[in-house]
């Protein structure tokens, strides 16, 4: 089951906005460690499942992880060959909205180390770039 808000009845979002720079969630808030996002984009709910199961198989089930964004904005797209006009197509999928500087993951209770090489592994699944932060010293 993919990641989506509970309750969906009657919700076609509109586009939103996507500019500026996150002004929360932007600090190692929970764990030790951080993956930061540096780009703006739409992170689906498959993306950031991919990137979960990646940093717990890295870390062998070792530590905690917290997601801290969720996909809770929904866009629609129309089948294919279909004619212009005939009211808004349905729900394709969720998306998380990711400013920059947003604190996508959390990790405590590994070494730095295992915490860097689990967001390297991570942050190849995304499509955006990002940077590695500590809760102590911002890189």
């Amino acid at each position: 089951m993919a990641m989506m808000p509970a309750r969906v009845k009657y919700r076609k979002m509109q586009r939103g906005s996507r500019k500026g720079t996150a002004t929360r969630c932007n600090t190692v808030a929970f764990g030790e460690y951080g993956l930061q996002s540096l780009e703006r984009c739409w992170l689906d709910a498959r993306q950031i499942e991919a990137c979960r199961v990646t940093i717990t198989r890295h870390m062998k089930r070792r530590g905690k992880v917290w997601i801290r964004i969720f996909p809770q904005h929904s866009y629609t797209k129309k089948p294919l060959e279909v004619r212009m006009g005939s009211g808004k197509a349905g729900v394709e999928g969720w998306v998380a909205v990711i400013k920059p500087a947003t604190v996508l993951f959390e990790v405590d209770g590994v070494p730095e180390a295992m915490a860097k090489e689990g967001f390297r592994l991570a942050a190849a699944k995304l499509c955006i770039k990002t940077r590695f932060i500590s809760r102590h010293k911002h890189a």
